[in-house]
C-alpha cells in the first residue's frame, strides 16, 4: 500500500487551487492521469525535471517552487540576491529597524557565508573596547574573527566543540546548497589554527547549537554573555535555503543585572552602521 508524501499532498493541493483534473493537467504535462495519480498517492517519486515540469504547468512562483522541489527531495534552484540592491531597499530598512530595536544589546546582521553586512550601535560600542579601531574597521566576516581571535580560546568554554559545531552548520548549509561562496568560508575557516584536526568528528558527537557562551570584560570583570544567532528569512518550509539568508547574531549577558546602556555613548562610527 503506498503512503502518501510531502509532494504528493502538495501536488494535489495546487492541482486544486487551479481547478485541475488529473486529467487536466496530464495534458499540459504530455504524461498519463495514471502517473499524476501515482505521483500524488506516492506510489511514484518525481524526477528533479519532472518536479520543475509541474511547478511550470501550475504557474508557481520562486517561493512555492521551491517548496515543491524540497517536497520532491530536491535543492531548491535559488539565484543569488544582493543584499545592497535598490530594490532591497525594503529589508534594509527593516533590518536597520530590527538591530537598532536590539540596543543595548551588541548585535550583527550576517549573510549566509558569516559576512557582516549591518551592525547596531551597541556592537560598534561593545567591540571598540576590545580592539583597535582600525581592525574593527576591518572586520568583515563574523566567524574569521572569531576564529582567528587570539583571545577567544580564553572567552568561550568548550572552544574546540564550540568552533566544531559552528563549522559544521556552516558546511552543511554550503552542501545542501551546493554554494561556493559558503564552502569557500568553510575552507578558509578549517585552516585556522584554533580548528581541531578532527572538527568534523567533535561535531558530529555533539548536541547543535543555537547559542553559546562566551566570557569577555566589562568594567574590568570577565562577563558571561549568551551568544544567539537568529535566522531572517522568507515564511515557509523552505526558509533555510530561501535567498537572502541571512541571520542576526547577538550577544545578551548572563547577568540580567549588567546594564549595557554605556556602550551607546559617544561617538560611534563604523561603514556598516547605518544609523
Amino acid at each position: 500500500m503506498s503512503k502518501s508524501t510531502a509532494f504528493g499532498r502538495l501536488l494535489r493541493f495546487w492541482r486544486g487551487v487551479h481547478s485541475l483534473s488529473q486529467e487536466q493537467l496530464a495534458d499540459r504535462l504530455d504524461s498519463s492521469p495514471r502517473h499524476i495519480s501515482r505521483l500524488e498517492n506516492g506510489s511514484s517519486r518525481p524526477s528533479e525535471a519532472m518536479a520543475m515540469d509541474i511547478a511550470r504547468a501550475l504557474s508557481l512562483g520562486r517561493r512555492d517552487q521551491s517548496h515543491l522541489l524540497v517536497a520532491a527531495g530536491f535543492t531548491p534552484r535559488e539565484a543569488p540576491i544582493d543584499f545592497f540592491a535598490p530594490d532591497m531597499k525594503w529589508l534594509r530598512t527593516a533590518m536597520t529597524r530590527s538591530l537598532r530595536a536590539l540596543d543595548p544589546y551588541p548585535a550583527s546582521l550576517l549573510d549566509s557565508a558569516s559576512n557582516i553586512l549591518m551592525v547596531n550601535r551597541a556592537w560598534v560600542g561593545f567591540h571598540q573596547r576590545l580592539m583597535p579601531a582600525e581592525e574593527l574597521r576591518e572586520m568583515k566576516n563574523f566567524y574569521e574573527f572569531m576564529f582567528s581571535s587570539q583571545s577567544a580560546e580564553n572567552a568561550v568554554s568548550n572552544w574546540p566543540d564550540t568552533l566544531s559545531a559552528i563549522l559544521l552548520s556552516i558546511q552543511q548549509n554550503a552542501l545542501l546548497r551546493d554554494d561556493p561562496a559558503t564552502q569557500a568560508t568553510v575552507d578558509r575557516l578549517s585552516q585556522c589554527p584554533s580548528v581541531p584536526q578532527d572538527w568534523r568528528q567533535r561535531a558530529a558527537a555533539v548536541e547543535p547549537m543555537a547559542s553559546f557562551r562566551v566570557q569577555i570584560p566589562v568594567h574590568g570583570e570577565l562577563q558571561r554573555f549568551f551568544s544567539v544567532n537568529t535566522t531572517v528569512g522568507a515564511l515557509g518550509p523552505t526558509a533555510f535555503v530561501s535567498e537572502p539568508m541571512l541571520s542576526i547574531s547577538s550577544l545578551y549577558p548572563e547577568d540580567s543585572r549588567l546594564n549595557l546602556d554605556e556602550l551607546l555613548n559617544g561617538n560611534l562610527e563604523h561603514p556598516l552602521l547605518f544609523y
